[in-house]
């Protein structure tokens, strides 16, 4: 990287769905972004925010909480503010957690699932979900600083068997085989 290049500073997180067929209970996703510290940077996150929380420092917001997919367009949206993020983290990891409130429930059961990542109007990452579709859960980005203090993107999808708040634990570590 040469001196004029700033890394990623700044993501915008969206996620969405279709509302469940009727008769069916509705379905609720979760964005969540885990932060790590730098000296443990696969370890235990240092916190973790979801639906109703933001990050202790307010880097990390969630504007945007479906509990449906009701809406045009996207139903979820996440922003972090890697710039402003403190120096003792070095890396954040970004998942989707299906809500196992009326029974098990894939990615293959939710209707039309996209995912967009995005800094400013420049897309990083798009997809369906569909490699993941028998997951509960899965990561879909990881930001990591680099020595410089610069953050570079870590795109892809890998999918979870847990549920929401076992997910938010574990999911910095590699999933179990």
């Amino acid at each position: 990287m040469n001196g004029l290049n700033k890394g990623i500073r700044k993501v915008e997180v969206s996620l969405k769905w279709d509302p469940s067929p009727t008769g069916q209970p509705p379905t609720d996703l979760d964005i969540v972004a885990a932060t790590y510290p730098a000296a443990d940077p696969s370890g235990d996150p240092a916190y973790v925010v979801h639906f109703d929380s933001r990050s202790p420092d307010g880097t990390i917001t969630l504007n945007r909480d479906s509990k449906n997919g009701q809406g045009f367009g996207w139903d979820e949206m996440m922003t972090v503010e890697l710039n402003r993020l403190d120096g003792r983290y070095g890396r954040v990891v970004i998942g989707v957690a299906i809500q196992q409130g009326s029974g098990t429930k894939t990615f293959a059961g939710v209707q039309n699932p996209g995912l967009r990542i995005r800094e400013g109007y420049t897309v990083l990452a798009e997809d369906d979900f569909g490699t993941v579709l028998g997951s509960t859960a899965a990561t879909v980005a990881a930001f990591v600083r680099d020595t410089s203090g610069e953050w570079t993107f870590h795109p892809g999808i890998t999918g979870y068997d847990e549920d929401p708040a076992t997910f938010a634990r574990v999911m910095g570590r590699p999933p179990r085989a």
